[in-house]
C-alpha cells in the first residue's frame, strides 16, 4: 500500500444560493466553494471542501503544491505546511468575514479554514485505502445518526430584479407567518424537530414575535435565535427576558466576549457562539468569564475534524455544551460534519446545516435527512462520490464569472436591491 500523495487538484466553483437575509445583507445568487482532491500513488482519491473566496484559493494553491511526496496519513504535518505558506495581510487584517459572520479575521483563521479541506480529503483517501469509514479513523462512532436543526431565514421570494439566479420553491418569509410556514416545510420535507432562526434582520420586537409564533406552532420543539451580534447588551437582555422561556439557547446576541459576558451575567438563558470562540486561543477568556454556555464548532473554522474533537473534549472538561455551526456548504462538508459529530460523546444539541437550502451539489447522490437526522455512513472514507459532470458545470460557472461573485459579500448583494445600503454598525439595535 502506497499512501504517498502524488497529485492535488483544486476546483473553485459557484453554487446557487437563495436570497436569504441576515444582518449584513442578503446572500448572493451564487456563492464560491472550493473542492479539494488528494490522490495517492495507488490511485485513491480523497475529497474535501471549504470556502472558495479568492483569499482562500490564493492560500490553497501554494499549500497544495507542497503536498506531493508527503504521506496522506501525515495529518499533523498539514499544520506545519500551512505555517510555511505566507498570508497576504491586506486580505485579513482588521476585516470582518462577512460571509461567515465570524468576527475579525486573522492569518491563522484563514490558514485553518484551508487546512480543514485538506485534512478531510486526506482522511477520506486514507479511509478508502484502509477500507475504513472516517469515523473509525477518528476513534469510532458513538451514535448511528446525527440530528440536525432546521435553519430558518428571513427570505425574499426571489433575488432582485435583473439579477441572474436559480428559482426555488420556498417562497418569501418576511414576517412571523412566513417564518412559521417555512418551518412547516422544513418539518414536512426533512422531519426536523428543532428550529433555528437567523435574526438581526428586523427590529427585535418583530423577531420576538416570530419566535413566539414558532413556539405556538411547534410546542415543545427546541428553538434558537441568532442575530449575529447585532444587538446591544441591553437589547440582548430584553430579548432573553421576552422569549427565554421557549429558547434552547440564544446565539451571539451581542458582539464579542466582553459583551457576551455581560449578557450572560444578566440572564439564565444559555448563550451559544460561533463568533467569539472560533480558535483555541479564544477559549480561555470566554470560559473564564462564563460568556458562553454552548460552543458551536465548525471544522472549517477550527482546522478539521480532529481539532473539532479536541474542542469538544475541552468543552466537556469545563461543562460547556457543544454543537455545530454551518455555513453555505455542500454534501462533502455535511458528510464530514456527520462523521465527526458521530464521535463526539457530549453532542447534546442538534447541529446546524444549510444543506437543505442548497439546490446544487457535487455528489453523485445527495445526502438525505430522515426525521431530521443524517445516517452515519460505514462505507470507506466519507462515503460520498464526486459527480465529475456536476463539478465541471459549477467550475465553468466560476470561470465564466467576471469576478463579481467570486467573493462572498452579502452587503454588496443587498446594494443591488437597495443602492444606498451600508453595512449596519454594531450594535444595530
Amino acid at each position: 500500500m502506497n499512501l504517498t500523495i502524488t497529485d492535488v487538484r483544486l476546483t473553485p466553483i459557484l453554487v446557487a444560493d437563495p436570497p436569504l437575509l441576515n444582518t449584513q445583507g442578503v446572500h448572493q445568487p451564487y456563492t464560491p466553494r472550493l473542492i479539494v482532491e488528494v490522490e495517492t500513488a495507488d490511485g485513491v482519491t480523497g475529497v474535501g471542501e471549504t470556502y472558495g473566496d479568492t483569499k482562500y484559493l490564493e492560500l490553497a494553491r501554494p499549500f497544495a503544491a507542497k503536498l506531493p511526496g508527503r504521506q496522506v496519513s501525515d495529518l499533523n504535518g498539514l499544520f506545519t505546511v500551512a505555517e510555511q505558506v505566507a498570508v497576504d495581510s491586506s486580505r485579513v487584517s482588521g476585516k470582518v468575514d462577512v460571509g461567515g459572520l465570524r468576527g475579525v479575521q486573522t492569518a491563522d483563521k484563514l490558514r485553518l479554514s484551508v487546512v480543514s479541506a485538506f485534512e478531510v480529503a486526506c482522511l477520506d483517501a486514507l479511509g478508502k485505502a484502509l477500507g475504513l469509514p472516517v469515523h473509525a479513523l477518528l476513534g469510532g462512532k458513538v451514535r448511528d445518526s446525527v440530528e440536525y436543526s432546521a435553519y430558518l431565514f428571513y427570505k425574499w421570494a426571489d433575488h432582485p430584479a435583473g439579477v441572474a439566479g436559480e428559482k426555488d420553491d420556498w417562497g418569501a418569509a418576511l414576517d412571523p407567518a412566513g417564518v412559521v410556514a417555512q418551518a412547516r416545510l422544513f418539518k414536512e420535507r426533512y422531519g426536523f424537530t428543532s428550529f433555528k432562526l437567523k435574526g438581526g434582520v428586523f427590529p427585535p420586537d418583530e423577531e420576538i414575535a416570530a419566535v413566539r409564533a414558532l413556539a405556538e406552532a411547534f410546542p415543545g420543539h427546541p428553538l434558537r435565535l441568532d442575530p449575529n451580534g447585532a444587538w446591544s447588551v441591553a437589547t440582548s437582555l430584553k430579548v432573553a427576558e421576552e422569549v427565554g422561556d421557549v429558547l434552547e439557547y440564544l446565539e451571539d446576541p451581542a458582539l464579542g466576549t466582553a459583551a457576551m459576558a455581560e449578557v450572560s451575567a444578566g440572564t439564565g438563558v444559555p448563550l451559544a457562539t460561533n463568533m467569539c470562540v472560533t480558535t483555541f486561543a479564544e477559549i480561555q477568556e470566554a470560559f473564564a468569564k462564563d460568556a458562553v454556555q454552548v460552543v458551536l464548532s465548525d471544522h472549517h473554522y477550527w482546522g478539521g475534524l480532529r481539532n473539532t474533537q479536541q474542542l469538544a473534549a475541552i468543552c466537556r472538561t469545563f461543562g460547556v455544551g457543544v454543537s455545530m455551526h454551518s455555513n453555505t456548504h455542500l454534501g462533502i462538508s455535511l458528510a464530514a460534519m456527520t462523521h465527526v459529530a458521530s464521535t463526539v460523546p457530549n453532542l447534546h444539541h442538534a447541529c446546524d446545516s444549510h444543506y437543505p437550502w442548497q439546490s446544487e451539489d457535487v455528489l453523485t447522490s445527495r445526502l438525505t435527512f430522515e426525521g431530521g437526522e443524517v445516517a452515519v455512513s460505514d462505507a470507506p472514507g466519507l462515503g460520498v462520490e464526486l459527480d465529475r459532470e456536476k463539478v465541471e458545470f459549477l467550475h465553468r460557472r466560476w470561470l465564466d464569472d467576471d469576478g463579481a461573485l467570486r467573493e462572498r459579500d452579502d452587503a454588496a448583494a443587498m446594494r443591488v436591491a437597495e443602492p444606498g445600503w451600508v453595512t449596519p454598525s454594531v450594535p444595530r439595535w
